[in-house]
């Protein structure tokens, strides 16, 4: 039975739930798909299985993973949902149950229940495993190719408290590196930071207070240092117990960038301020010497979340530009240098992965070249290059809107940036979406093959490449 859904922004167009799980052995292409990419391109993002309970927030859907298996030029796709606490007794239920941010306000009969969340951001392949993230909860894992769920993997029962939908991957040692933010419970000060080995082993734990209670999305690591960024959308049980939004933004607590040796412990970590701002994601960092250089997304004030006092964000800060952190370690002062690298508004920025935390040339993101596309969705893919502060384009038609680039690489041994860029695109004008490959050294000119889908990939959030 088909569900309606309320005329929310965040429910329609490109941001639609698809109501299917769906099969598809050999996807029609246009163009070539190089004979060179063999692997499978995970999507993840909120798909939700009925109407929201209450007012509905875009991250509070259920996960929704997309797969395209690529071998010898040819495509396939599947997609299913991850099949959490909350999805199956909403699933027996025929309805929601659950709210997003203020469990007091869910359905009784789910009065008490602890879920394992929603499983929606990002997906990743490590220690062997294809885990689906969200940053409340523990990974989700799923089977690589049928994309059966499998359940909670709390590292062999090791791992306590949250873990982000945004861990790294060091290139050398293929230990991931990752956080938790509200590691002391519902809306806390309480962090924590973990490694994994290459294995997928927890080997490494550590608990410190953040400067207050925040909304974490995202952090960094360089070969040398750890970054956790406490910028001010803040959370608040008070405002909860109020009825008041958990999360809100309060420039007033200003920022707060701590910076950990990765030889060290917490007690190490040593905290710069700077003006309010917000980052949901980085592109990439490096240690040189004494000096720590982030790149980032960084919003003037963060989206999708009201003011303390209930007013709507600007939308005119509300959009993130590239920009350049840089932290002096051997200075006496506690602040740093922002630079912007572009002035376009730009999100969900990434690199040739196999340069994380190193010093790097290649990077790549989406962004907008018109101030209102009609696929209310990003426009373009962007490649900058660091050495000579170059930027590249490829631009779609308004009614097109591309996902988060992913870069594969020719080959392991191939030169940085020598590779492909994947993506999702979605056409508003068909209400369809294809997987769209470009050569990364040469994005402005378009395509070199697209996979076509008779449905949608809803907008969502990352994805990720496993090689066969």
């Amino acid at each position: 039975m088909a569900v309606t859904f309320p005329d929310h922004p965040n429910l329609i167009g490109g941001y639609a739930p698809l109501q299917i799980e769906s099969d598809t052995a050999s996807l029609r292409i246009e163009g070539e798909i190089p004979r060179d990419l063999n692997g499978s391109f995970y999507r993840n993002g909120p798909n939700p299985q009925f109407a929201p309970r209450g007012d509905y927030h875009w991250f509070g859907g259920d996960g929704m993973i997309h797969a395209f298996h690529v071998e010898n030029g040819k495509v396939s796709h599947l997609n299913r949902w991850a099949r959490t606490i909350k999805w199956n007794l909403e699933n027996e239920a025929n309805e929601s149950l659950f709210t997003i941010f203020n469990s007091t306000q869910n359905d009784p009969r789910v009065a008490g229940v602890t879920t394992n969340g929603v499983a929606n951001t990002n997906i990743v392949w490590h220690g062997g495993k294809l885990l689906a993230l969200v940053e409340s909860n523990a990974p989700f894992e799923l089977d690589p190719i049928s994309l059966e769920s499998k359940g909670s993997w709390g590292f062999d029962d090791k791992l306590q408290g949250p873990m982000t939908a945004h861990p790294k991957i060091d290139p050398e040692t293929g230990e991931m590196l990752f956080f938790g933010y509200n590691a002391g419970g519902t809306i806390s000060e309480k962090m924590s930071f973990h490694v994994v080995d290459k294995e997928g082993n927890l080997t490494r734990s550590e608990f410190f207070d953040a400067p207050y209670a925040a909304m974490v999305h995202d952090f960094i690591a360089t070969k040398d240092h750890v970054i956790f960024p406490i910028m001010p959308l803040t959370g608040s049980m008070g405002r909860a117990m109020r009825g008041a939004p958990v999360y809100a933004w309060e420039p007033e607590k200003g920022s707060y960038i701590g910076i950990m040796p990765r030889s060290g412990t917490a007690e190490d970590i040593r905290w710069f301020k700077g003006d309010p701002a917000y980052v949901f994601h980085f592109m990439n960092a490096h240690t040189d010497g004494d000096t720590v250089i982030c790149d980032v997304c960084e919003y003037d004030e963060a989206p999708f979340f009201p003011h303390a006092d209930g007013s709507k964000p600007n939308p005119l800060k509300s959009r993130a530009k590239l920009k350049r952190w840089t932290f002096d370690l051997n200075g006496t002062t506690d602040d740093y240098i922002v630079e912007i690298l572009d002035d376009s508004i730009s999100e969900f920025p990434r690199l040739d992965d196999r340069f994380a935390g190193l010093k790097y040339r290649h990077g790549y993101f989406a962004c907008n070249t018109i101030s209102d596309p009609v696929s209310r969705g990003y426009n373009a893919l962007a490649h900058i290059d660091h050495y000579t502060g170059a930027i590249k384009r490829y631009e779609m038609p308004s009614e097109f809107s591309s996902s988060e680039p992913v870069f594969v690489p020719k080959k392991s041994s191939a030169a940085e940036g020598e590779g492909y860029l994947i993506a999702n695109v979605y056409d508003a004008t068909i209400d369809t979406s294809h997987l769209m490959i470009l050569d990364a050294e040469n994005i402005e000119q378009g395509p070199i093959g697209k996979a076509m889908l008779e449905h949608r990939v809803p907008f969502g959030f990352h994805g990720n490449w496993r090689p066969l």
